[in-house]
């Protein structure tokens, strides 16, 4: 999908939309399409949004409780006898405190548990470091078996769970905490593949989850530099879509990632590994940089930790200077 220089690509005034309201939404539906479908929370249905589930299917619904080792435990069994699990509680708890049950029981088993964390990254805000899950892609992508996803809107949420409910094995979808803007393009949302927003030739600028925004707006930012920038969005961690980056750094003269996540172990990094491996290229990773966040406005934090369309800017720019 190409988008002619004077496009504004990041509308200031897009519609938003929480994306567990999303989930929620796309876990009804499926219910109602396929009776294998079964949902487990642990305490937080209210907040992860599983709890419209458990309404309208109370007997396919199970809320464990501040059990995180049992949430991943009981969905193993299901798993194991037939059932499509979904499984949920916040990105600290789904993946911190249950690691071992879900890479014996669940990687290892390759069962059919779709883990979908809400809450995750600095965007939890007031909550504090304790909640704000920084590492959780490193964890899973790190799991063989493991499909790792993270959704940049509603629409492409539901897509999205929609996709993971129709695979085999098990699959780790991060969600944001607060509401996101609906992006304006149209587009396909498939399996290990990225989606060109626009194309361009001098620099790439690829944005995941939250900061896809924020790289819409960088973008728009370039074009009016006269800078033929391409955009990339990339939903699916893993597998990644090594085609679209190795066309992206033989084409462009660099690659900005930005992702709400640690710059260890998320997209960045495995951006960083395709081309190493592959072609080489100047790359700037726009993410958290090897520390914990705080308690705090949300805007405030991606300001602080250099998770803004500024930040995307200057990393661009320092990329065509070099």
């Amino acid at each position: 999908m190409s988008t002619s220089p004077s496009r504004i690509l990041a509308k200031p005034d897009a519609p938003k939309l929480a994306l567990r309201d999303a989930y929620s939404h796309a876990l009804v539906e499926l219910g109602r399409t396929n009776p294998n479908i079964v949902v487990l929370d642990a305490d937080l249905a209210l907040s992860t949004k599983t709890k419209r589930f458990g309404t309208v299917f109370p007997d396919r619904f199970f809320d464990m409780g501040i059990a995180e080792l049992n949430l991943m435990g009981v969905s193993a069994g299901l798993a194991a006898a037939g059932k499509i699990v979904f499984a949920s509680t916040f990105a600290a708890f789904a993946t911190g405190q249950p690691y071992n049950v879900i890479r014996q029981s669940i990687a290892y088993a390759n069962l059919n548990v779709k883990i979908v964390a809400t809450h995750a990254g600095l965007t939890v805000g007031g909550d504090g470091a304790t909640h704000q899950m920084l590492e959780d892609v490193s964890l899973m992508r790190g799991l063989p078996n493991m499909k790792v996803f993270v959704p940049a809107d509603g629409p492409q949420t539901e897509d999205i769970i929609k996709l993971v409910a129709e695979l085999d094995g098990p699959c780790y979808v991060r969600l944001p905490r607060g509401d996101t803007p609906i992006l304006p393009e149209v587009y396909r949302t498939e399996v290990g593949k990225a989606i060109t927003i626009r194309d361009g030739r001098d620099v790439t600028l690829i944005g995941t989850g939250t900061m896809v925004y924020e790289t819409l707006k960088a973008a728009d930012a370039l074009i009016a530099e006269g800078v033929d920038a391409r955009v990339l969005l990339i939903h699916t961690v893993k597998p990644i879509d090594k085609d679209a980056i190795l066309k992206a750094a033989r084409e462009t003269k660099g690659i900005v990632v930005a992702e709400e996540h640690s710059i260890y172990g998320g997209v960045g990094s495995a951006v960083c590994e395709v081309t190493s491996e592959n072609h080489p290229a100047p790359i700037r990773r726009i993410g958290v940089r090897d520390t914990f966040g705080e308690s705090g406005d949300e805007k405030d934090l991606m300001k602080k930790y250099g998770l803004t369309a500024e930040h995307i800017l200057a990393a661009a720019r320092e990329i065509l200077k070099g």
